[in-house]
């Protein structure tokens, strides 16, 4: 009689999640970058260990070699003064460039309008104007260029240039209120100006002198291009300077 085997018994399954075989223990993961981490600290300390090298063999070798650093001193000052001597040059030629500065109508009609508003600002530091800049463009809010007079009034200047001159549309009264809502309130004008190589129209006088604005038609701008006085010698009714300026 053949005897029965006894069954086996199946091992439990346990209920703890089994580990992907692909994915590496979280303990060599952390060994590796500290590892890592310790590998970049040795590159570190040896591109320090070098550099700090490099320098005392510098110094070393300048210490022996004394005379280097004062061929080296001399020549930086040679350099700086000669450097020095130009920049004043340049500043020279500029004032005189400056001064001699002179516009003739057919020339400022050929300007396009971008280059109609520096050659303003070129007029305006001719005239001692220092910080005179042109920011003509988007979001001018109305004023193409800047300037403080020598006697410390601040200037807005609107620049409007008609390519056919005082043949062309006449400068508006839109023109005169569109600058004047800004210049004193945002730049805290002395003197706002509208200048022109054309004309303005017969509403914008009465307008001007309600806003205490100033115009500068063609002829103004003709007698202030050529010749070599300043333009607030020849607008009336310039204001005076503020108290503390």
């Amino acid at each position: 009689m053949a005897t029965r085997r006894p069954a086996r018994r199946r091992p439990a399954r346990s209920s703890a999640p089994r580990r992907n075989p692909r994915r590496p223990a979280p303990r060599r993961r952390a060994s590796r970058s500290r590892r890592q981490r310790e590998r970049d600290a040795q590159v570190k300390f040896a591109v320090a260990a070098l550099a700090v090298a490099a320098i005392w063999a510098l110094v070393s070798w300048l210490l022996v070699n004394w005379w280097v650093l004062i061929v080296l001193g001399a020549l930086a000052l040679i350099g700086g003064a000669g450097w020095a001597h130009r920049l004043q040059q340049q500043r020279t030629w500029a004032r005189v460039h400056q001064q001699a500065l002179r516009y003739g109508l057919p020339e400022l009609d050929a300007l396009h309008h971008r280059d109609f508003e520096y050659a303003i600002r070129d007029l305006m530091l001719r005239d001692g104007c220092t910080d005179a800049r042109q920011i003509g463009g988007a979001g001018d809010n109305g004023a193409d260029v800047l300037a403080t007079d020598p006697l410390g009034r601040a200037w807005v200047i609107q620049v409007k240039h008609r390519k056919d001159g005082d043949r062309g549309s006449a400068v508006g009264t839109p023109d005169l209120q569109r600058v004047n809502g800004t210049a004193r309130q945002l730049y805290g004008a002395d003197v706002v100006l509208v200048v022109t190589n054309g004309r303005f129209s017969t509403r914008c006088a009465p307008l001007a002198t309600q806003l205490h604005m100033h115009l500068a038609d063609r002829q103004v701008l003709a007698t202030w291009a050529s010749g070599g006085r300043p333009l607030w010698e020849l607008l009336p009714r310039i204001p005076a300077p503020r108290s503390g300026r």
